[in-house]
Parts: C-alpha cells; structure tokens; sequence
C-alpha cells in the first residue's frame, strides 16, 4: 500500500493532489484505450454499448503492474478514477444493477486501489479529488475554471455537482495549513490567528455550498447523477454486495458508494475541535469512511485528533473560546446545508415521476446511510460543541 502524503510538503493544497490530476495516460494502447472507453462513457452509457465493450475485453488484458512497481502514483490515481467510472458505469448501466464485475475490470481496479490504500469502489477521492482539470492552467481554481476529467452521462449538473466539490476542497487548503499547524502551537496570538485562517476558509467553504443550486437542478441529479455513485453495502438493489470475477475467492464484496462523508475536511475539523460523536451506529459509519480516504489524509486526521490542544485552550481563554465557537458555527452552517440538499435532491426528488431511472436508494444515501438522520444528528453534535 502506497501512502501518498508528506503532508509538511504539499499542506498548502489541503486534501487536493500536489501535482494536478492527469487527464489521460499515453503509456502503451491499453492505457489508451482505458482513457478512450471512459472518454466515451456518456456515449456507451446512452447507446446501451457499455456492456458489451467491456465484456468483450480480455481477462488479463490490463496489467499496470509495472506501474505500481516504479511508484508511478499520479499515473495510478488516473488510472483508479477511470477504473472506478467504468465500473460503476458497467454495474448500473441498466435498471437492474449487475452483480459481477468481469475480471478485464476486477483485476487492475483491485490491485491499483490496493497500491492506492482505498477499497475497489468510487470513492470522493476519485470522483472528485483526482477528476478535474483548469480550462486555463494560468489561472487559479475557480468555478468557472475548473472542468471535469471524467463523466458518467455528463451535463451541465453532474459537472456542476463535483466541481462545487473541487472548489471547495481548494477554499479548504488555508484550513487545512492551520490545523496542521496549530497543534504545535502554544501562543495564543498565533492561535488566534490561525483559528481566523480557519473561519476565513469555512465561510468560503459555505459560499461556495450556497452556489449548488445554480446549474444542479435536483431532478437531474436524482435521477441521472446519483444512481452511478452508489456502493453495494447496505444497498437494496445488491443486497450480498458485487462478486469481483477472479478475486476474493467468489464471494461477493460490500464496499460504500461515494460520499461528502469521504471529504477529509469536516473529519479534520472534527477532531481539531473536539467535536464529540455519540457512540452508534452512525458514528461508526463515520469511523469507517476514513477507509475511503487516501492514507495520508486519515494519517493527519489522527495526528491532530491525537495532538489538538484546541479545547483546552478555550477553558483558559474566552479570546480563544468566542473564535473557536465562531468556526464550529461555520460547521453547523455547512452541515446544515448539507441536510437541505438531501431533502432537496433527494428527499423530495423521490415523489416525482421517474423518466429517466430509479434514483437508487430513498432512504439511503450513496454511502449507504439513513442519510437525514445521519446529517441531522452530526450537525446537532456539532452544535451541541459549542461552548459559552
């Protein structure tokens, strides 16, 4: 397993990758041709072709085994993100989700996730993280400089969806920094200062949020984004999970779908904060989403939870205190949000009529969860840390 982060070099980008994410490979033909079939996803998906395109490839006809061997690691998290499109594409091409991935598309997935430290399945890392590209490259992130890589059947909303995401994940960097920094800090001028840089950077954070629906439209998402980022743990369509031919000796695997929960962001705020989580079934969903993360950024994740002095801090100084009641506030603001686009996109989505697919799951989310009481009761815990 490959852990990608020495965290003192690259903290400036927060949790987006140091180098900017590939948008295609041209090491030999079938690296090429992997870029080609998920360049033409939106097509095979439209046309009903996917199936059949990949079920006519070769078992063993993807080996980026030499990849993995030379550490090619921005290569490899390409790689994993096409991989994970053409999955999830081939899984939930039709209404009935198929429950057996071909080992043409098993065996590079497994064995690049693994090198990667993430299970087998789309996760936020390579749906969001490692998806995007500046139109120009002079230019700073922005929405409207930022594209994505790869899509399912592409639109004006499913790219809005993520790239909202890319944006916020840069607005989080000066965050990040501060965190990272502020455990090791013992004078409270730079402390202040820090926990500034903090709020600063959740305000853009909810600015951002607040800009979704502007070109997501919930219907479109819920019926033509969200059923492709499904997992198959807790999911009712695929009740024993996905057998992936040639591995894990037949038996069929559960691995989460993609979340927001998978952000390394609110986690790290969490533990920065001492943000306290009842012990439940939720919170231990919570835990296991750090599995979903890349290894560097549940590694710093632990670090600060194991290093943060923050709160007591706050029991010596009101100063301290009303700036750190300020950022959890900003985290209230962003999770409660969060829990308006879940009624929104989904929620209310789930009572119209159904064109173009089922939408997944209306009582659970893509990673798997109760999704409104999984928001309401960590908003709520959130707020509850919120001292006087």
């Amino acid at each position: 397993m490959k852990s990608d982060l020495v965290f003192e070099s690259n903290i400036h980008r927060g949790f987006l990758p140091e180098e900017h994410p590939l948008k295609y490979i041209n090491y030999d033909v079938k690296t090429e041709f992997l870029c080609e079939i998920t360049k033409e996803l939106p097509k095979l998906l439209l046309t009903g072709s996917l199936a059949k395109t990949i079920e006519k490839i070769p078992k063993n006809f993807f080996d980026f085994s030499d990849l993995i061997s030379a550490n090619e690691e921005q290569k490899l998290r390409c790689l994993n993100s096409k991989l994970s499109f053409i999955a999830h594409g081939y899984i939930y091409s039709e209404n009935k989700p198929k429950s057996i991935l071909p080992r043409s598309i098993s065996s590079p997935w497994i064995k690049v996730s693994k090198y990667l430290g993430r299970p087998p399945v789309l996760s936020y890392a390579s749906y969001c993280l490692d998806n995007w590209y500046l139109l120009d490259s002079k230019q700073p992130i922005s929405l409207d400089n930022v594209a994505l890589i790869n899509n399912f059947l592409g639109g004006v909303d499913e790219d809005w969806f993520v790239t909202i995401h890319v944006c916020i994940e840069d607005a989080a960097a000066p965050a990040v920094k501060s965190a990272f920094e502020i455990v090791s800090e013992t004078n409270e001028t730079n402390i202040l200062q820090h926990l500034k840089i903090i709020q600063a950077s959740l305000k853009k954070m909810n600015e951002i949020f607040d800009r979704m629906p502007e070109k997501c439209d919930p219907y479109i998402y819920y019926h033509r984004v969200r059923p492709y980022i499904f997992g198959w743990k807790n999911n009712p369509d695929l009740p024993k999970g996905l057998i992936y031919k040639g591995f894990f000796n037949g038996k069929p695997q559960q691995f989460r779908g993609e979340t927001g929960a998978q952000s390394s962001i609110i986690p790290l705020l969490d533990a920065l904060f001492a943000v306290k989580h009842k012990k439940d079934s939720l919170r231990d969903y919570l835990e296991e989403m750090l599995l979903y993360m890349p290894p560097s950024h549940r590694e710093l994740i632990a670090s600060v939870k194991k290093d943060s002095k923050i709160l007591e801090y706050s029991n010596s100084s009101q100063t301290i205190r009303n700036k750190m009641n300020e950022c959890l506030d900003e985290m209230t603001k962003f999770r409660s949000q969060h829990i308006k686009y879940a009624n929104d996109y989904i929620h209310a989505q789930s009572r119209n009529p159904k064109y173009f697919s089922s939408g997944g799951s209306t009582i659970r989310g893509t990673g798997g969860t109760p999704f409104m009481r999984y928001l309401r009761k960590h908003r709520d815990e959130t707020r509850e840390s919120i001292k006087n």
